[in-house]
């Protein structure tokens, strides 16, 4: 059944959706479209940075560093992946922050996917 099939490209797919490639926020009869778990390819330019802290995590989540040099804040700690192939996971319950220290290829699995977590951009309410 190929109309469950869908083929692309990370890097290209990764420029809608802020980098999301899979996960609850694409359409329903969409083969990218999952409530189990997201996935995001994402090239952060040198010094990009969340714009404020996830709290109330509920989800498990797997960052991996394709390349550059990325870190991760978690409370009271500070990770940073400098070598291709480096990664962090944490759990419900674990507030985090990140930054790209230069510029940075990063692969994250987020589970379950769920809304809620996205900052607004500007002129959101």
């Amino acid at each position: 059944m190929t109309e469950n099939v869908y083929v692309g490209n990370a890097h290209l797919d990764s420029v809608t959706d802020r980098g999301w490639l899979l996960g609850h926020f694409k359409p329903a009869d969409d083969a990218r479209h999952s409530d189990d778990v997201e996935i995001k390819w994402f090239v952060h330019p040198a010094g990009d940075r969340r714009a404020q802290w996830v709290t109330g995590e509920k989800r498990t989540a797997l960052l991996i560093l394709i390349s550059g040099r990325f870190r991760v804040e978690l409370p009271g700690r500070s990770v940073l992946l400098t070598e291709q192939g480096d990664y962090v996971v944490w759990g419900h319950g674990v507030d985090h922050s990140w930054h790209a220290e230069e510029q940075s290829v990063v692969l994250t699995v987020r589970w379950p996917s769920i809304p809620g977590y996205a900052v607004p951009t500007p002129g959101q309410e």
